[in-house]
C-alpha cells in the first residue's frame, strides 16, 4: 500500500493524546455513523452525530493502530463534518473519528474506505442499488442480509438509495432508524449517494434544500465529484471510475424542458466522455406496477422530458423506485408516449440480456453515442412489495419481489444481478460496449505481453485472494484475466499475491509487491508454471512501474515494459 502520511496540513496522530482530557461528567458517544459522503479520487466526506456537543477529529491512515495523519474543526457540535483530501486514488485508507481528546469511534479492521479511481481510469467496480428501502422491517432487512451474503468479501465500491429511503415522511428519527440503524457497517466502509423520493418530500424541500434529507446528506452540488455544477443537492453528478452518474430529482424539483434542472441535464450530459452513463431517480419512466407510468404526471413528464435527453446523449442504464416492484426493460429507444404507443422498432434487441441464454445487449462504441439502447429497471422493492399488473409491454420481465439490484462495471462491460431476499438470483443481464475489445487474446500470455520493449502494459488486481486480476497490452488491448491467489510455493515472499488463470487455458502467473508486478510465463509450453514464482525477480531487482515478463523454460531471458499505472489497491 501508498504511504499516506504526505499531506502540509495535517496534525499527527501523538497530538491526539496530548491534548487536555475532557471532563469525566461530560458523555461522548457516536450516535449516529460515522458515514461516508461525496467520495472523489482525491477526498471524502466524513460524517457522524454525537451525543453532546464536541470539536472533531478525522484520524486516518494505512492500517488500524496506525492512523498518523488527521484533520480538526474546532467548532462545537453534534453533527460532524469532515472532508479529508489530498488523498491517492483508489487507495484504502483506515480511519477513526472523535474530538482532540479521544477517539470515540473506529480505528478497527471494519472502518476503512477505499477512494475513487482516478476519472476515466477503468477498474472492477461493484454497486448496490436500493430502492424504497425505507421500510425499517424484517423485509428491507433480508434484503439486506441477502446481499451482504451474496457480495461476501468483496467490497462495495459504492451504494445508491432511488428514494422513499426512510418512510412514512422521511423525517430525522425515521432516516435513524431505516438508514443508519439497518446499515451501519456498509455506510462506514462505502460513500452512499441518494436521490430525493416522494416521501423524502412529505419533511424536505428541494427549492428551498431544507429538511431532513439535505440535513442528513452532504452531496456535491459544485461538481465536485465530476460533471457540471448543479447550485443544488437535489440534483447533482459524479463521476467513479469509467462511470459518469446522473441524479435528478423528480419529485419536488421543476420537470419541464425548459427549467433549472433540465437545463443543468442537458449541459452536463455534454460533457461527459466517460464510457458509462447511469442516470436514477425516483419517478420510473415505464412502469405497471402499484403505480402506471401511463398516468401519473411525475413518470409522465420524466419520460416525455428526461428520457429523449438522455437517449440523444447516449445513456445506457436508468435506475428508478416508487412502483414496489421490480421491472426491468428490453432494450430501448425512443419510447416516449404512453405504453400503447410501443412498436416494435423501439426494442433494439429481443435478446434478454444474458450470455447464457440468447444473447446479451451491444453498443459498438465505448463512449457516449446517441440512439443506441438502453436499459431501464425500477428496483421499488428494497423494503416491501405491492403488486399491479406488471404487464408494461416494454418490461422483458416483471416481479413482485423482494429484492436489490447489483451492478459489476469491468471496462467496456456491465453486468447486471437482481437479487431477491433470500439469495435467490432472479434476473440478470450485461451490456457490452465495443464488444470487439471484449475478446480475449488467443495467442495466451507470452504472445501478448512478450512484444516490443518499451510497449505500454496496464496491470491492475484485486489485492486479496480471490479477487480478479488482468494484464492488459495497451497498444493491442489485448487481456489475460485471472484469479488472485495466495502464491503457490512456500519460498515466494509472503506480501506477494499471483493472478493464476487456469491450466486450460493460455496463461500466466503474476506476483505483485508495491509498484511492482512481476509475470512467469512459460513461451514453449504457453501455459501456467507456478513453482517458477519464488524464482520471479525480486522487488530491487525491478524498477518501480515496471511489468517484468520472465520467460521460465522457453526462448529464457526477461523484458520489461513500462506501466502505465500500477493499481495497487483495485478493491
Amino acid at each position: 500500500m501508498r504511504r499516506v502520511n504526505r499531506w502540509i496540513s495535517v496534525t499527527l496522530a501523538a497530538v491526539w493524546f496530548a491534548a487536555v482530557a475532557p471532563s469525566a461528567a461530560v458523555a461522548q458517544s457516536v450516535v449516529r455513523g460515522p458515514y461516508l459522503q461525496s467520495g472523489t479520487p482525491t477526498g471524502v466526506v466524513v460524517r457522524w452525530r454525537t451525543d453532546v456537543a464536541t470539536d472533531s477529529r478525522v484520524l486516518f491512515g494505512n492500517a488500524p493502530g496506525s492512523l498518523t495523519s488527521a484533520v480538526d474543526d474546532a467548532a462545537s457540535q453534534t453533527e460532524h463534518e469532515v472532508t479529508l483530501s489530498g488523498l491517492f486514488p483508489n487507495t484504502v485508507y483506515y480511519y477513526a473519528v472523535g474530538t482532540t481528546t479521544k477517539i470515540l469511534a473506529g480505528n478497527d479492521p471494519s472502518s476503512f474506505f477505499l477512494t475513487a479511481p482516478r476519472v476515466g481510469k477503468s477498474k472492477p467496480t461493484r454497486i448496490w442499488v436500493l430502492g424504497d428501502p425505507g421500510t425499517a422491517d424484517a423485509d428491507a432487512a433480508a434484503v439486506r442480509d441477502a446481499y451482504y451474503a451474496f457480495t461476501g468479501t468483496r467490497h462495495t465500491d459504492l451504494w445508491l438509495m432511488l428514494g422513499d429511503n426512510a418512510y412514512p415522511r422521511g423525517t430525522d428519527s425515521e432516516y435513524q432508524a431505516a438508514v443508519f440503524d439497518m446499515y451501519p457497517t456498509m455506510l462506514r466502509k462505502s460513500v452512499l449517494w441518494p436521490t430525493f423520493g416522494s416521501h423524502e418530500g412529505r419533511s424536505a424541500n428541494s427549492v428551498t434544500q431544507t429538511g431532513p434529507y439535505f440535513d442528513i446528506f452532504t452531496l456535491p452540488r459544485n461538481a465536485e465529484a465530476g460533471g457540471v455544477v448543479s447550485g443544488t443537492e437535489a440534483y447533482y453528478s459524479f463521476d467513479y471510475g469509467n462511470i459518469h452518474f446522473i441524479v435528478l430529482d423528480s419529485f419536488g424539483s421543476d420537470r419541464s424542458p425548459r427549467g433549472p434542472m433540465l437545463s443543468w441535464l442537458q449541459a452536463d450530459l455534454a460533457m461527459t466522455t466517460q464510457d458509462w452513463i447511469i442516470a436514477y431517480w425516483h419517478h420510473p419512466p415505464y412502469s405497471k406496477g402499484s403505480h402506471d407510468s401511463d398516468t401519473e404526471v411525475p413518470l409522465v413528464e420524466m419520460r416525455q422530458n428526461v428520457v429523449p435527453l438522455l437517449e440523444q446523449a447516449g445513456v445506457d442504464l436508468v435506475l428508478t423506485g416508487h412502483s414496489h416492484s421490480y421491472e426491468r426493460s428490453f432494450f430501448l429507444d425512443g419510447h416516449y408516449g404512453t405504453s400503447s404507443t410501443l412498436v416494435p422498432a423501439m426494442i433494439l434487441s429481443r435478446a434478454d440480456g444474458r450470455p447464457t441464454d440468447n444473447g446479451t445487449y451491444q453498443k459498438p462504441t465505448e463512449g457516449p453515442s446517441p440512439h443506441l439502447g438502453a436499459v431501464y429497471a425500477v428496483l421499488g422493492s428494497s423494503g416491501h412489495t405491492s403488486g399491479g399488473a406488471l404487464n408494461h409491454p416494454a418490461m422483458f420481465v416483471s416481479l413482485n419481489v423482494l429484492g436489490s439490484l447489483v451492478l459489476d462495471v469491468t471496462g467496456n462491460r456491465l453486468d447486471a444481478t437482481f437479487l431477491d431476499s433470500i439469495g435467490g438470483i432472479r434476473d440478470t443481464f450485461t451490456i457490452f460496449k465495443d464488444p470487439q475489445t471484449e475478446a480475449e487474446s488467443t495467442s495466451g500470455a507470452p504472445g501478448v505481453f512478450a512484444a516490443a520493449a518499451g510497449q505500454s502494459v496496464e496491470a491492475k488486481w484485486e489485492p486479496v485472494a480471490g479477487g480478479k486480476c488482468e494484464v492488459k497490452n495497451e497498444s493491442t488491448n489485448d487481456k489475460a484475466r485471472g484469479t488472485v491467489q495466495v502464491p503457490a510455493t512456500s519460498a515466494a515472499p509472503s506480501n506477494h499475491l499471483e493472478c493464476k488463470v487456469t491450466s486450460t487455458t493460455p496463461g500466466f502467473m503474476t506476483v505483485a509487491v508495491g509498484d511492482i508486478l512481476c509475470v512467469d510465463v512459460n513461451s514453449s509450453a504457453n501455459a501456467v508454471t507456478p513453482a517458477a514464482t519464488a524464482s520471479c525477480a525480486t522487488p530491487a531487482a525491478v524498477p518501480a512501474k515496471t511489468l517484468r515478463v520472465r520467460d521460465v523454460t522457453g526462448t529464457t531471458g526477461t523484458q520489461d515494459f513500462s506501466l502505465t499505472e500500477v493499481e495497487t489497491q483495485d478493491d
